[in-house]
């Protein structure tokens, strides 16, 4: 079969087959789940899961407010029922609008792609079928995958059964455990030990550093990690030597600077980060080049090299977030019905979040970072607790921070870490997008009083005059 354009992934290369392509014959590929990992396995599910995990820890430390209160135990079946009935009915139905009438012209294919020449490609279709296929172009949002580390006595063949599990599969079990074990320091290993230690479970984390999201600004790496360690059992500068059944669990055996020793879980989480996908694709087939990590290569439209084909998301993108990808996914789709008038992608300004308790938030250069590249900064830092909003929360621990350079005001960066960072962070994001100077952003407007938002007031006025 011919196509005048094949995507593989219905995640946000799914976004990509508007009315646009109504009279084109399209092919959209998909292996998984519909809807890609956003919806079935990341932001949506597990933010669901972190919501009611904030109302019961913030239920638990209600005493510091003159509130006695407890929770009961979590009826996990419920909260997972709940939450993926909707997600499953959201992914039915968007298979079932490519399936249908309105998309006369829209092979759904369901299977495992395969390059087998340039802009060739082999479909071993999950109903056991094979499809041959050209194309005109193709778009590869293929996503990634979670990394099993190599680690002695885990096999990957068992991950997903019971016990062994990652961020795919964990949020799907029948029971919640009474003891889980949490491989990784990152994002997800945050969110998911924040989510089982608010529903009552004993979490051990286990992180080969001395900090907690060591990718993010150093004193918010610092408070978190601080923050966690009066949570939960936190093992720092540890690495696990193996891992072996022990009855319905497992035991974990670890190394540290303090000697060997064992920790036994109903459950054990890798969360060690995900890779792209692009090995599965054979991508050497067709030429694509992918960098040392995986990812593949593309210019600033989202082309790879090979003229026709386009990337984007996890696949490619150095930032795994899905509004990077439904961005990037723009960018294609008007590129693919411009192709003389092609716009470039904008990843200046990326912002992120951890959701976890205390939430974080970031966009823009660390003051780590800023010092490497040589770049003069400024900074602003306020605490919570100094606005009325925080106060009122007996926030001990949170603040905002702000960089700056010192000649023209422009802000260099914004990291956050308190309640609702994510959304307190926007107008930070929308400065630095926009050119706004940080004294034009504190004094040119309203702030709300008394919101949370102050806290960004406050440390935008921490700031020096600019003196350009």
């Amino acid at each position: 079969m011919h196509f005048d354009l094949v995507v593989v992934g219905s995640g946000s290369g799914n976004t990509i087959l508007g009315r646009e392509f109504r009279e084109q014959r399209v092919a959209l590929i998909e292996s998984g789940a519909f809807g890609g990992t956003c919806l079935n396995v990341g932001c949506i599910p597990t933010k669901s899961f972190v919501y009611p995990a904030d109302l019961a820890d913030a239920v638990v430390r209600a005493d510091r407010l003159g509130l006695m209160a407890t929770v009961a135990p979590v009826d996990w079946p419920l909260l997972r029922d709940r939450i993926f009935a909707r997600i499953d009915e959201i992914s039915a139905n968007g298979l079932h609008f490519r399936q249908g009438e309105k998309w006369p012209n829209l092979q759904m294919l369901q299977g495992t792609a395969r390059f087998t020449g340039v802009k060739q490609m082999t479909v071993a279709l999950t109903d056991g079928g094979r499809v041959e296929l050209t194309a005109d172009r193709f778009v590869l949002a293929a996503g990634g995958r979670p990394v099993i580390p190599d680690i002695p006595g885990l096999d990957e063949e068992i991950v997903g059964d019971g016990v062994v599990h990652t961020s795919d599969t964990i949020m799907r079990i029948d029971e919640r455990p009474e003891r889980v074990v949490v491989v990784g320091g990152g994002y997800i290993a945050a969110e998911f030990a924040h989510i089982f230690d608010s529903f009552g479970t004993r979490v051990t984390q286990i992180v080969r550093g001395s900090r907690l999201l060591r990718h993010h600004d150093d004193d918010i790496a610092a408070t978190f990690t601080d923050h966690v360690m009066g949570r939960y059992d936190l093992r720092r500068d540890t690495e696990i030597c193996g891992v072996k059944p022990l009855g319905d669990g497992i035991r974990v055996f670890l190394e540290s600077p303090y000697g060997e020793n064992t920790v036994d879980a109903d459950m054990l989480l890798i969360a060690t980060g995900r890779r792209p996908n692009s090995d599965l694709l054979d991508l050497p087939a067709t030429g694509v080049t992918v960098t040392g990590t995986g990812r593949v290569i593309v210019d600033e439209y989202q082309e790879t090299v090979v003229p026709g084909i386009y990337a984007l998301g996890d696949l490619s993108s150095p930032y795994a977030l899905k509004h990077v990808a439904n961005h990037e996914a723009r960018v294609v789709r008007h590129n693919l019905t411009h192709p003389d008038a092609r716009i470039t992608t904008d990843h200046r300004f990326v912002p992120a979040a951890v959701f976890t308790e205390p939430q974080i938030a970031s966009v823009g250069l660390t003051e780590r970072q800023a010092r490497e590249r040589g770049i003069e900064f400024v900074v602003g830092r306020r605490d919570y607790g100094g606005t009325a909003a925080g106060w009122a929360r007996e926030d001990t621990e949170g603040f905002a921070k702000v960089l700056a350079d010192p000649k023209t005001g422009l802000l260099l960066g914004a990291h956050l870490i308190g309640p609702e960072a994510a959304t307190v962070i926007q107008p930070l994001v929308q400065a630095m997008s926009f050119g706004q100077r940080a004294h034009d952003v504190a004094r040119g407007q309203y702030w709300i009083h008394p919101a949370l938002s102050e806290v960004v007031e406050n440390a935008l006025l921490a700031l020096p005059t600019p003196t350009g």
